[in-house]
C-alpha cells in the first residue's frame, strides 16, 4: 500500500509540474507576441464619371489587398447626385466595422454626401476630386478657377427618363479623351477607356450638395497637377477648405490613381493608420 500511494503521488506531482511548465511557456509566447492588432478598416473606392470601378481602381485595389486591407469598389450609378449618394450609402451600411471612403473626381461629391449618413466612415480620401460644400453645384464649382478643358470635349447624348422626359448623358469624344482625361496613360489603355465609357448624366453637375461629411470626418487629398478636367487650383482650394490632414501633389493627369497607384494606396493607408 505505501508503494502504491507513493506512485500515485509521484504521477500527480509530475503532471502538475508539466502543466505548470506548459502554462508558463504559453504565457511566455503570448508575451513575446505582444498585443493583437485591431483588424484593418475596409476601404471603399468610388469612381467618377466616364469610367467604371475596374478601370479606375484596379491598380490601387491590388496594392491595398497586398497590404491586408479588405476593399470594395462599387459601381457608381452616375444618374444624379442624391441617388448616387444614397446608393453608395447603402453599400456603406452593409459593411461591419470602420471604413476609409475614397472618391475620384465626381466620386468625391458622392462620398461627401453619402458619408454624412454613414457613422462607420472614419476617414475620407479625395483623389483629384470634387469636394463640394452644402448648396454647391459641381457645374458652378468647376468654373471657380480656370484650367478645365472638359466641357469642350464632351459629347452629349439624349436618353429617355422613366417619367417620359428626356435626360442628357455625357461622354468624352474619342479623339479628346486621352488629352483631357488621361494624358499620362499609355495609348492602349486610353483606347480601352474610350470603348468602355460609362454614361454620365449631365444632371450630376446641376444637383446641389445636401451634406458635407468633411466637416466632421477627417480627410486627405491628392492634387493632380496636370489635370485638365478639375483644375489643380480648385483641388487645392477644396482640400484646404476641408482642413485636410494630409495632401500630396503629383504630376499626373485627371486619372492620377491609374498612373500612380502606389502613391494613391499610400495616401489611403495614411488615412487608415489615423483610424488605428
Amino acid at each position: 500500500m505505501p508503494t502504491h500511494l507513493s506512485r500515485r503521488t509521484f504521477v500527480a506531482a509530475t503532471g502538475a509540474a508539466l502543466a505548470t511548465t506548459t502554462v508558463g511557456l504559453s504565457a511566455s509566447s503570448a508575451a513575446e507576441a505582444g498585443p493583437s492588432r485591431p483588424p484593418k478598416p475596409t476601404v471603399v473606392l468610388v469612381h467618377g464619371g466616364f469610367a467604371d470601378a475596374s478601370a479606375s481602381w484596379n491598380g490601387v485595389i491590388a496594392r491595398l489587398q497586398d497590404r491586408g486591407y479588405p476593399v470594395i469598389a462599387p459601381a457608381n450609378p452616375l444618374r444624379n447626385l442624391p441617388y448616387d449618394a444614397a446608393y453608395v450609402a447603402s453599400v456603406l451600411a452593409s459593411i461591419n466595422g470602420p471604413v476609409v471612403l475614397a472618391g475620384h473626381s465626381y466620386g468625391g461629391a458622392v462620398i461627401t454626401n453619402a458619408a454624412a449618413s454613414a457613422p462607420n466612415v472614419k476617414a475620407l480620401v479625395y483623389i483629384a476630386a470634387f469636394v463640394p460644400d452644402v448648396g454647391e453645384a459641381l457645374g458652378e464649382l468647376i468654373a471657380k478657377y480656370p484650367g478645365s478643358e472638359i466641357e469642350a470635349a464632351l459629347n452629349p447624348v439624349p436618353y429617355p427618363n422613366p417619367d417620359g422626359s428626356t435626360g442628357t448623358d455625357l461622354y468624352l469624344q474619342a479623339d479628346q479623351l486621352r488629352r483631357v482625361f488621361a494624358a499620362d496613360l499609355p495609348t492602349a489603355t486610353t483606347r480601352l477607356l474610350v470603348a468602355t465609357q460609362r454614361p454620365f448624366s449631365a444632371q450630376c453637375f446641376a444637383d446641389l450638395t445636401q451634406a458635407a461629411a468633411w466637416r466632421t470626418i477627417p480627410s486627405w487629398g491628392l492634387v493632380a497637377t496636370q489635370d485638365l478636367a478639375i483644375p489643380p487650383a480648385l483641388q487645392r482650394f477644396e482640400y484646404q477648405r476641408a482642413n485636410a490632414r494630409g495632401t500630396v501633389s503629383v504630376a499626373a493627369s485627371h486619372c492620377a490613381m491609374v498612373s500612380h497607384p502606389e502613391l494613391t494606396a499610400d495616401l489611403i493607408e495614411r488615412a487608415a493608420n489615423n483610424i488605428n
